[in-house]
């Protein structure tokens, strides 16, 4: 429950409360920990963000006594000692820092595809900023640089998307302030000067260009960089080409294929915690994670569970097939239709190779139901890694664990409580008509199979509607 913001002055919050942290010291450790979260830091690295290069002989035991302080502040298991230093263990969504690299890294990926999703990815990003870190530790100036640059590229790019999106009035105002900010950045008076022309304000770009040059004359001696002094001269001939911002991709296609679940639904809360912890995003994961059981088991109610449940792990889509009756094949050419392919290769390597291409930087789910080997779901795996595969089979898939090192989860049939409860909730009204022996006996006779209980309650329903 802790959350630490570093884009700004260092402030942590635990439950909801903010934490007093006054101490130099403290603070100049608490930073370098939680910049370098999850990786041990050596005493050396801590005693220079202390002291920058003048420690004293005790520096190492202070370093100590400040880490004490630290765990005393924070609660136990937060700081370790992990030789030759220490380490500071949170999830990367507690630490801001962590947070917006994340997201800067998501908008760049994104921005081939969908430009304004992007945009508004940094715009999100950049609003994590509350000022300028670590402004008194000179300990730290080498990491405040490195933050500070990654603000600045990923300012830019906003900018630079939202030229190419026709917005080149809006962003002058913000293109000013930076070039002011930063004025030895070329990229960024180049961003104005397009923005300026575009904008109908042809003599503004132009001495825009001229003070540029004056400046870096004046500064460095050195003439403006190759890219600036073209569209300078771009903008003297006034090229037809600046005018026009780059066509726009359209938006991917973003399937959701997932059958409505199962209702009602009960137990099974440690396998929906096992396929959380197989399947869950930012980690390494297996080419597929196969569900396996006797048939009527509840394999594809189960999964549908879990899938409906995270969805949102999966914002680029969600492809869902029955393998049972359908070859391969078919199914992969209703894959690549539904992420948007019309002209399909008559190859089915080629289609294979389509669809991974498709797929390779998606964060999508496939859902392969009822498949019958395991040479069948090898074609329909994806290539990226922020693709998650489940595949439901009555067979254990032996070749498909051994060949794509797939993980298997063995569904056995329901517990007698839960049974009894689905039971109990299938039969209703009908129930208290036909009493309590009927259910007993559903139960008995179903053993834990939820199909079977399922057919049951409706046969025993339709009794009662009957008389």
């Amino acid at each position: 429950a802790f959350e630490f913001r570093v884009l700004g002055p260092l402030r942590v919050f635990k439950d909801g409360d903010e934490l007093p942290m006054s101490a130099n010291r403290e603070l100049a450790i608490l930073a370098c920990l939680l910049l370098n979260a999850n990786r041990v830091i050596s005493v050396d690295r801590l005693v220079e963000a202390v002291w920058a290069g003048s420690a004293p002989r005790s520096a190492w035991r202070q370093v100590a006594i400040c880490v004490s302080r630290l765990r005393r502040r924070l609660g136990a298991g937060v700081i370790e000692t992990s030789s030759p230093g220490y380490l500071l263990r949170a999830p990367d969504d507690s630490i801001d820092w962590l947070r917006f690299t994340a997201m800067v890294a998501r908008a760049r990926e994104q921005a081939a595809r969908d430009q304004q999703g992007a945009v508004t990815l940094l715009r999100e990003a950049l609003a994590l900023w509350s000022g300028s870190p670590f402004e008194d530790l000179r300990g730290l100036r080498y990491d405040v640089a490195r933050m500070a640059e990654w603000r600045l590229e990923a300012l830019e790019t906003c900018l630079e998307l939202e030229i190419e999106l026709g917005r080149h009035h809006q962003v002058i105002p913000e293109l000013l302030a930076l070039v002011a900010e930063s004025p030895f950045r070329e990229r960024v008076r180049a961003q104005l000067m397009l923005a300026q022309y575009r904008a109908g304000r042809r003599a503004e770009a132009l001495r825009t260009y001229q003070e540029t040059r004056r400046f870096l004359l004046e500064q460095i001696g050195l003439e403006p960089g190759p890219a600036l002094r073209r569209l300078h001269e771009q903008i003297l001939r006034d090229e037809t080409a600046l005018m026009r911002p780059p066509a726009q991709r359209p938006a991917p296609v973003v399937p959701s294929q997932l059958p409505p679940q199962v209702l009602p639904f009960v137990g099974r809360d440690g396998e929906l915690a096992g396929l959380d912890a197989a399947l869950r995003p930012g980690r390494e994961a297996p080419g597929a994670l196969v569900v396996t059981g006797p048939p009527g088991v509840g394999k594809t109610t189960l999964v549908l569970r879990w899938a409906h449940a995270r969805i949102d792990w999966f914002p680029d889509g969600q492809l869902f097939a029955d393998l049972a009756g359908i070859e391969g094949h078919a199914v992969l050419d209703r894959f690549l239709r539904a992420l948007g392919e019309r002209d399909l290769p008559a190859d089915h390597a080629e289609k294979v190779a389509l669809y991974r291409s498709r797929t390779a930087r998606r964060r999508m789910l496939v859902v392969l139901d009822n498949a019958g080997d395991g040479d069948e779901v090898a074609s329909l795996l994806p290539g990226g890694p922020g693709c998650r595969v489940v595949v439901t089979s009555a067979d254990p898939l032996d070749d498909l664990v051994a060949r794509q090192g797939a993980h298997r989860v063995f569904l056995a049939p329901l517990g007698e409580e839960a049974a009894r409860e689905l039971a109990d909730m299938l039969v209703g009204a009908a129930g208290t008509a036909l009493g309590p022996e009927a259910v007993t006996d559903l139960v008995a006779t179903s053993c834990g199979n939820p199909l079977s209980l399922r057919l049951g309650a409706a046969r025993l329903r339709t009794r009662v509607a009957r008389v």
